[in-house]
């Protein structure tokens, strides 16, 4: 990832500007620590801080067409550019960035070249020749954008929030799988698949072309020149991606650059359920895998750090952003920038738990058409920033355009959660992969139940959060809570303790506007709630509330520890070892 910033039409191209524009900029230098680069034409900026993963030698941005009168910043990786390139023959290109595709293509096609582009990114492009722009953001959100306006009729476009507040009068999250045109003065539409309409499909589920588009969505983002590795909490999506990733890496330049072995990243509380079944996964693929512990004070003395970063209020978002947010942090000290991890599948296929409880298919497909839409507010905010405040990419294969194409296309009905069927959570990613001769992996880690990141963790983990904000949050307080925060008021102590949290750093109205809000059960939309009667007593977004569906607190197929649950006294990582990683003279302490 990469962090970008542009302000247009400000109005003073003085040499005061280019200096504030600079200071705005470096406070997306976490993003990209590699370089920075800013292009000037009159009154308009475009900064860029660059986290080098494709051609880091050569691909400094802004990037620009032959004679430069296209200039475009970049956050994001442009899967297909090879193709696209063969396609733009007639142009010439200076580096063998990705991201260079951009600039030529809307010199070639307009801004109706968008949907060509299989990535996740977000960008800005200057055509000097008019000073016209246009912004965009990819299918889904995986990247975050802001965009805000200021007083001197100038707009301001950032990766992150932090980069505009400031300066601007209002600002507001840019929609995912929009572009915004200067010409039009407001936004258009470039993604319009089906399942947007919640139109209810009607495909048979194929399970093999099922798993086929997801093998090719986890191949494409294989595509590196850096080291990299798999998130791996041993709950099915990570294991998948972990699985799919280790059979296909051999014969990739990634694997004649850095080798075969596949690297692995959990994180957890010592005994907690996800580093268990992780190891498990871990010994049974062969990678080189690396467990990260940490405390429930670990993970409190980061709370700070973590809202400044992921830039939100959301329970949720932060329960599950501080774990990430600290292995972030560990596997950037290894030397790695890029990981892959299984963001979205829950989404797509109505894995959370709270999904038992739907009447119907049509209102099963609903749901997962809501989840998906709100993706950028939650999972994707959480998965892009806490890893980015380290300067470490992550890619999520589950939200690859095409694999998203054909998980919307099933009927409803076999995605239906129906146990007197042997149909859990999921079944039908999960019977994809249910290979009895070439097994993807063992049977208890294919079939073991899900696991939200903030319980998988360990259980004791958002106890010590609530009992952490219990300490520092009054009754008195929360009396008076309406009045002091009128907008989206916290109806817990721990959403309240996030909140005066976030209001320090972003006090702005355009702030908390930015967050969303309502009843939530298990990470349900407010209308879900309506499934069970009982939920609107019990609004709690962990996994555990969705009462009478979770089997229990450990999967009894996994081994047992007295120390599950239980936060550690002290954190002890794994004895260092050097692992060779493909390359001489280049190797990974674990």
């Amino acid at each position: 990832m990469c962090g970008i910033l542009a302000v247009l039409g400000c109005s003073d191209d003085s040499q005061a500007k280019r200096v504030r524009v600079l200071e705005l900029s470096r406070r997306l230098k976490h993003r990209g620590p590699d370089w920075s680069g800013l292009h000037q034409f009159g009154d308009c900026f475009l900064a860029h801080q660059r986290l080098a993963v494709i051609d880091p030698a050569s691909g400094d941005q802004p990037l620009y067409n032959e004679d430069k009168t296209m200039v475009v910043t970049v956050n994001g990786e442009i899967y297909n550019h090879e193709d696209l390139r063969k396609r733009l023959s007639n142009h010439k290109f200076r580096t063998g960035s990705d991201c260079e595709v951009i600039a030529h293509l809307y010199e070639e096609y307009g801004d109706s070249f968008v949907d060509m582009l299989d990535g996740m990114f977000s960008f800005v492009l200057l055509d000097t020749r008019d000073s016209s722009f246009i912004a965009a953001r990819d299918a889904i959100g995986i990247t975050p954008l802001y965009i805000g306006w200021g007083l001197d009729g100038s707009v301001w476009i950032s990766s992150e929030m932090k980069g505009l507040n400031d300066d601007c009068e209002h600002f507001e999250v840019s929609p995912p799988g929009c572009l915004y045109s200067s010409k039009e003065g407001g936004y258009k539409r470039w993604y319009n698949p089906t399942w947007y309409s919640e139109t209810i499909p009607s495909l048979p589920y194929d399970p093999l072309a099922l798993r086929k588009a997801f093998e090719n969505a986890v191949i494409k983002r294989l595509m590196t020149d850096v080291p990299f590795g798999v998130l791996l909490s041993g709950g099915l999506d990570s294991s998948l991606v972990a699985a799919v990733t280790a059979r296909h890496l051999a014969g990739t330049k990634a694997a004649e650059q850095w080798g075969t072995q596949l690297h692995s990243f959990c994180v957890g509380l010592e005994g907690s359920p996800d580093l268990l079944a992780a190891r498990k996964v871990a010994d049974y693929l062969g990678t080189v895998h690396h467990e990260f512990h940490f405390t429930v004070q670990d993970g409190i003395d980061a709370i700070e750090d973590v809202i400044y970063h992921i830039e939100t209020y959301d329970v949720t978002t932060i329960r599950a952003s501080i774990p990430m947010f600290l292995m972030a942090r560990k596997i950037k000290s290894l030397g790695v920038k890029m990981v892959i991890s299984g963001e979205g599948s829950d989404e797509l296929f109505g894995g959370y738990l709270y999904f038992h409880k739907a009447p119907n298919k049509e209102e099963f497909h609903r749901e997962t058409c809501r989840k998906i839409k709100a993706l950028h507010q939650y999972d994707c905010l959480r998965a892009n920033k806490a890893t980015s405040a380290w300067g470490l990419e992550v890619r999520v294969p589950f939200l690859d355009k095409e694999f998203i194409k054909v998980a919307m296309s099933i009927d409803p009905e076999y995605k239906m959660i129906k146990p007197d069927m042997g149909r859990i959570e999921k079944w039908v990613l999960r019977k994809a992969f249910d290979d009895e001769e070439n097994p993807y992996l063992p049977k208890h880690i294919l079939y073991r139940q899900k696991e939200q990141f903030s319980d998988g963790v360990g259980y004791s983990w958002i106890d010590g959060l609530k009992a952490h904000a219990a300490e520092h949050v009054t009754d008195k307080m929360m009396q008076n809570a309406q009045h002091i925060y009128p907008h989206n008021t916290p109806a817990t102590k721990e959403a309240y303790c996030y909140r005066m949290i976030f209001e320090r750093f972003f006090p702005q109205n355009s702030a908390r506007m930015t967050v969303p809000g309502g009843p939530s059960v298990a990470c349900s939309t407010a209308k879900a709630i309506e499934w069970d009667a009982q939920w609107s007593n019990n609004l709690d977004p962990s996994g555990r509330a969705a009462l009478g569906v979770h089997s229990s607190a450990y999967d009894p197929l996994l081994p047992t520890s007295s120390a599950i649950g239980n936060a550690p006294a002290k954190v002890v990582n794994k004895k260092p070892r050097m692992v060779e990683v493909g390359t001489p003279g280049l190797a990974i302490s674990t």
